[in-house]
């Protein structure tokens, strides 16, 4: 955190925060307590603690949840003008080991908070300033990606229901799940046996309507599928009443995903970081959008800073002579770090990201390691954009 908001401070606050109740801890540079309760989840006490800690000099408000149910005695701190600060997890638990004692209570953890923002400041992270369209775009970016989880366990969960039950035919239409018309045609003929009854012609003719060019060929296969099986296997007539079922639901979670991908492409498009992100290989706006929401407005010192907060700078072990390498890191924040992982994969068209993983797989590392390290040089690429505010080179981006 700013060294030189730190050095104003009079009183430091640890909050605990809750649902319904927070536990706040209010602390002066002597250490002595100045409030210690808790207090309900609502604007209005929230601003009568702050403003009651405010006679005794300038107030240094801490949490250790800045989302969810942390957003409102943020917004509220930030509204009376009160400087803020957030607490990662992983240092709260480990400076709660410091502590004696082994109880879990909110009042303990918030005087844990409260302690360590006053004793050990670089523990903090600073919180960049309220912005609505970042806020937006982290909402609208997390729910995207919350329909896509869902939009794979749905079909996971048809795909497994046709397998149960035909497996031919799940072979057939398994492929083009996720085409409208299929979806279409598992509501109007949702088993084996009405897919049969209908026949090619009838197949066809309702494939036709959302896939003219994939219709007859379509309809064959599935046809060819059915003449595979003659036996009918036990649960087939509750799957075709749970097939539709899902078939719409699936339908329905394309649509919203379409629906939000346009909002969230919008608000990309409309950053003025857009043309950075996006113009290196394999960075499209759903991933531009989560590059914006964890990783801009942050302060990174190096490269290597911004690697290590992705997970992606990998771990040294020794002790003595018995344990020497390095390991890949387990911390770090795990959704950059799989999108950058997977905008390595999908860069790998580009001639320079597959020559570096090419040289990668000729010095013996696996597809993991090279895809890895090729996501590692990525992110010094993209520290490198964004602290130019320059577009991507790709004569010398991964040179070396």
């Amino acid at each position: 955190m700013d060294t030189e908001v730190q050095a104003t401070v009079d009183v430091w606050v640890g909050v605990d925060v809750g649902k319904k109740d927070h536990h706040a801890v209010a602390l002066d540079a002597s250490g002595k307590v100045l409030f210690d309760r808790s207090l309900p989840q609502d604007e209005q006490h929230l601003r009568q603690l702050i403003t009651g800690l405010k006679v005794h000099g300038t107030v240094l408000f801490v949490v250790d949840q800045p989302a969810t149910i942390g957003a409102l005695p943020l917004a509220v701190a930030r509204d009376e003008g009160v400087p803020i600060g957030y607490l990662p997890g992983l240092a709260m638990r480990r400076i709660a080991d410091l502590h004696a004692g082994e109880a879990k209570t909110d009042a303990r953890d918030a005087a844990i908070i409260a302690q360590a923002a006053r004793s050990m400041p670089h523990a903090l992270r600073s919180l960049p300033t309220d912005d609505d369209q970042s806020s937006e775009l982290a909402m609208l970016a997390g729910f995207d990606e919350d329909l896509a989880e869902q939009i794979n366990q749905v079909s996971n969960r048809i795909r497994g229901l046709l397998t149960h039950i035909h497996p031919a035919l799940e072979r057939a239409i398994g492929p083009n799940l996720q085409h409208p018309a299929v979806l279409d045609l598992l509501q109007r003929y949702p088993s084996p046996a009405a897919m049969r009854a209908a026949g090619r012609r009838r197949l066809e003719a309702r494939l036709v309507k959302l896939a003219p060019r994939i219709a007859g060929r379509l309809a064959a296969s599935i046809v060819a599928a059915l003449g595979e099986q003659t036996v009918v296997v036990a649960g087939t007539q509750a799957a075709g009443q749970v097939l539709p079922r899902l078939a719409e639901q699936l339908a329905t979670l394309h649509r919203q995903r379409r629906e939000i991908g346009t909002q969230v492409e919008a608000m990309v498009d409309a950053h003025p970081l857009c043309q950075v992100l996006t113009s290196m290989p394999g960075i499209g706006f759903r991933t531009a959008a989560v590059i914006l929401v964890e990783v801009c407005g942050k302060d990174f010192a190096t490269a290597g800073h911004l690697a290590a907060y992705a997970g992606l700078a990998p771990v040294t072990r020794r002790s003595g002579t018995s344990i020497r390498g390095e390991q890949q890191s387990r911390r770090g924040n795990k959704r950059l770090k799989r999108i950058l992982y997977l905008s390595a994969f999908s860069a790998l068209k580009d001639p320079p990201s597959r020559a570096y993983y090419d040289r990668k797989r000729s010095e013996r590392k696996s597809h993991t390691q090279a895809l890895v390290a090729l996501a590692r040089r990525r992110c010094d690429v993209l520290f490198a954009m964004l602290r130019d505010g320059a577009t991507y080179d790709a004569e010398h981006a991964l040179v070396a």
